[in-house]
């Protein structure tokens, strides 16, 4: 193995939406660093069957909207 080109491993803590904890290695950060969770299994529409409303904090969901909005089944259409 390649000497100093792999980063530092070592135990951060994890803290869910919750505020449950638990602790884990990662190259995340420094040694005792804690990585606070935004979105998690127990929040995370994917996981809990959309419970939850997502966060669009990207603006991408209304880009979506706006750059679809006219794209759908029209009812009246032929067959």
């Amino acid at each position: 193995m390649k000497q100093g080109i792999h980063p530092e491993y070592h135990r951060v803590k994890v803290v869910m939406t919750d505020g449950t904890e638990f602790e884990t290695k990662s190259t995340f950060g420094k040694e005792g660093d804690t990585i606070r969770l935004d979105i998690d299994p127990k929040s995370h529409p994917a996981w809990i069957g959309g419970g939850k409303k997502l966060i669009d904090s990207g603006g991408q969901l209304s880009k979506f909207g706006k750059r679809f909005h006219n794209f759908g089944l029209n009812s009246d259409a032929k067959k």
